[in-house]
């Protein structure tokens, strides 16, 4: 009967703050909000990685979403480096003016963008397992969004009407 095709992006969320860490690690693994802040403690102060001292991440106890500009700067380069130029967004002004928006620190995001979870040899899994969710969650937010093609087709059949939907990836983003 009709089929209708749109393009759709899918932009990713910004990078995370104290309640959304929380309530990622509780959605992904199980955590309790009590374990997600011990581990980001952890990660915060300093885990031994190759024989030397290490904080992993930035201040975990945070409601500001924004981001220092030689870290977006960094993780331009990363992208770049590591995706392609046309994965990497450009800088986005994040809103940070909000009624009870405390803007002392940054977001949470990680120390380094090039140390991935996977490179954290001899790490604990839960404190590995959180660190890379929030590099994730930085890297992903300052990338392009992913484009797709959007499809939505009405089929009529003897009268009883089926709709489908679909989508098809056209740029990962």
């Amino acid at each position: 009967k009709a089929i209708n095709k749109k393009e759709r992006n899918r932009t990713s969320k910004p990078p995370f703050i104290t309640s959304t860490l929380q309530q990622d690690a509780s959605a992904k693994y199980n955590y309790s909000a009590k374990r997600v802040m011990t581990i980001a403690q952890r990660l915060y102060e300093g885990i031994e990685v190759n024989k030397e001292l290490v904080g992993l991440i930035t201040y975990m106890r945070t409601d500001s979403v924004r981001l220092s500009d030689e870290f977006v700067d960094s993780a331009k380069d990363y992208i770049e480096k590591t995706y392609g130029a046309n994965y990497y967004k450009g800088v986005k002004k994040v809103s940070t003016k909000g009624k009870n928006i405390q803007d002392a620190h940054e977001a949470i995001r990680p120390s380094n963008v090039s140390l991935k979870g996977d490179s954290l040899a001899g790490v604990e899994r839960d404190a590995q397992r959180l660190y890379d969710l929030i590099w994730r969650q930085f890297v992903a937010c300052q990338m392009t969004s992913a484009q797709y093609l959007s499809s939505t087709i009405l089929v009529d059949a003897n009268g009883v009407e089926f709709k489908a939907k679909g989508r098809t990836l056209v740029f990962d983003g």
